[in-house]
This record gives C-alpha cells, structure tokens and sequence, in this order.
C-alpha cells in the first residue's frame, strides 16, 4: 500500500506540472483526491491492515494528500496570475483619452424664476402658500368680492366643470384661504405661486394655460407706501437697481384703490423706443390695497386691518428679464431654448 501511495504522489505531482489550464486541475484534484478518487479508493483498503501498520500508512497518505493539495494551489495560483498579467496587457487603458461628455441638466427657466422671487420674499418675511388649481366658484369669485353676475367675471373667459367647479383663473383663491383659515386673528404675509387657466387663444403672447404669483399682507396700518416699497425691492431684485417703477390707476375687484406697476424701459432708460412703444415704460404687475368688503368676508375688522396684494405672471417677468419674446418658447421644450438658461 506504501507502494501505491507514492505511486499517486508521483502520478499527480508530473501531471500537475504538466498542465496549464485550471479547469484541467480541478479535474485533477477531483482524480486524486475525490471522493471516488485515487487516493481514497488506497484509502478504503487500511481495515485489512494490522494496527502497527495502520498509523505509518495513515502518515504517509496524509503527506500524499497535503504534497498534492499544496501543488495543485500553487499550480491555479500561478495559472491565476498569468490570466490576470495577460487580461491588464490586452486591456490597457489610455488614461491620456479624452473623457465622454456628460450632458447636465437643469432647472426650467420658470422654475429658476418662481425660485428666485420666493427666495426674495422669504427674505422679507413671506411664507409661501398653494392651493387647488380646480377651485369652487366661490373661492374663485365670490371670496374676492365678484358675486354671481358680476361684469368682471366676463373678463376672465372661465374654464367651467360644474356650476360650482372651475379651472382657477388666478392664484387669489390660495389668499382667501388663508385669510379664512387665519379667521381675522393675525396678520400675516404670503405668496402664492402656482398654474392658472383661461379660455384664451395661444399666440405669442397669450396662453390658455400660466403661471401666476401673487401676494399679500394683512396688518394693521398697511399703507399704499408699504406696496410701492415692496414692488420697488422687487422690480430692482429681479431686472436691476437701475430701474424705476411707476404705478397708474386701475381697476380689480378686489382691491380699492387699484394700481397697475410699470417698470422703466431697459433698452431706452425711459427715453422711449419700440421696446416700451415710445412710452419709456413697460407694464409688468397689478396690484391695489384690499378691498374691505374681501377683508370682512373672511373675518377680518377692515377698521382694525388693511392690507396690500398684487399679482404677475411669471411668464411675462421671465419674457421681460430674459428678452424671450414667444410665450410658447416656455411650454415647446426645445433643448436650444431652455439650455441658454442653465446655470452651472
């Protein structure tokens, strides 16, 4: 049996320097070393020997099992590395290649906008509200002081659902939620940008469908003089500190007295050109102090409080800032339009 063991040894250890594949060894390592294997098919045959002799035979097919396990490692290891050295030689890379381009994306111009006069009137101490773009009639219309019948509904062109549901037309419902919710116990400040609808044809610079972000603020003591300085902080924040603002009479239901905002020509400096229409001035908000009949309505004394609101499209502050001069520029998605407006 002493014979046969080192016969195998023998066997393995040539055969094991002859080969150089792995998948050769395992097979190998299965010959020998298997369960059916060689080694311990030698291995079965030890019952039949006496015990002086069984210890010595047991000794030497463990070296036998330990010379071929160490040689078939050593062998896959070397067999490992070559593969590896060869796979980094055929696999060089070119660290001095120019690298893939990686297109960035980033937020839409209207965004960037919203964002911009939110960070602006967080700053001056606004929270920022919204509310459903489907509204009641009566949020929509009455809370602002337009009863049913009233002309100035005629001015909306109202995307109906129901009687009672609409398609809001402006962003000033969110305002008299939030003078109802504050039930005429607190002053407060808010903005609230969001979609709004009308029945309108698109063309360049109309859309059935924008974006509105109005304001208000409810205290007591609130002049006329606090919304100009507010709307004059705004205009120079968003168009720069060289312009003017000038506000004209107008008329909104829900605000009395009403104005309108223009802000002085950027091309002209207020000299007058085709830009503003020879005037010097370009119109860009409404806005008015709060009618006390809107104030009553949602719980507040119009003796003890007043307030301001206005209202823009973001659309027409972006058209204006930016120099776009289709509305529909905002909505097509064209990537040649919008990536003028990436910041990096």
């Amino acid at each position: 049996m002493k014979e046969q063991l080192e016969a195998i040894r023998s066997e393995a250890l040539d055969k094991i320097v002859q080969v150089e594949d792995i998948k050769v060894l395992q097979e190998i390592r299965v010959t020998y070393l298997g369960k059916k294997g060689s080694l311990t098919s030698v291995l079965k045959g030890m019952g039949k020997l006496s015990k002086e002799e069984r210890p010595v035979i047991g000794e030497i097919a463990n070296k036998v099992r330990d010379a071929i396990t160490t040689a078939l490692n050593e062998k896959i290891q070397k067999l490992e590395e070559a593969a590896l050295e060869k796979q980094l030689n055929q696999e060089t890379i070119d660290v001095t290649l120019p690298g893939r381009p990686v297109n960035v994306g980033g937020a839409h111009l209207l965004t960037s906008i919203v964002e911009e006069i939110e960070d602006l009137f967080i700053g001056m101490g606004y929270e920022v509200r919204e509310g459903p773009e489907v509204e009641t009639d009566y949020y929509n219309f009455e809370a602002l002081n337009l009863p049913q019948n009233h002309p100035a509904r005629d001015m909306q062109d109202t995307f109906y659902i129901t009687n009672e549901l609409l398609l809001r037309t402006h962003t000033s419902p969110v305002q008299a939620r939030t003078m109802l919710e504050y039930k005429g116990e607190k002053p407060f400040k808010m903005i609230c940008p969001g979609k709004v609808y009308r029945r309108d044809t698109d063309d360049a610079t109309h859309s059935h469908q924008f974006r509105q972000i109005e304001g208000l603020y409810v205290d007591e003591n609130v002049r006329m003089s606090d919304l100009k300085g507010t709307l004059d902080k705004f205009a120079k924040k968003m168009f720069g500190e060289d312009r003017n603002i000038r506000l004209r009479p107008s008329f909104f239901p829900f605000t009395e007295p009403s104005v309108e905002m223009d802000i002085s020509c950027k091309v002209c400096h207020g000299e007058g050109c085709n830009v503003c229409k020879g005037t010097g001035w370009i119109e860009i908000l409404g806005g008015g102090m709060v009618h006390p009949k809107v104030l009553e309505m949602a719980g507040y004394d119009p003796k003890v409080y007043s307030g301001f609101a206005f209202g823009m499209g973001t659309e027409r502050i972006a058209m204006l800032k930016y120099g776009v001069s289709d509305i529909r520029a905002f909505y097509t998605n064209d990537v040649r339009f919008l990536k003028q407006f990436h910041q990096a």
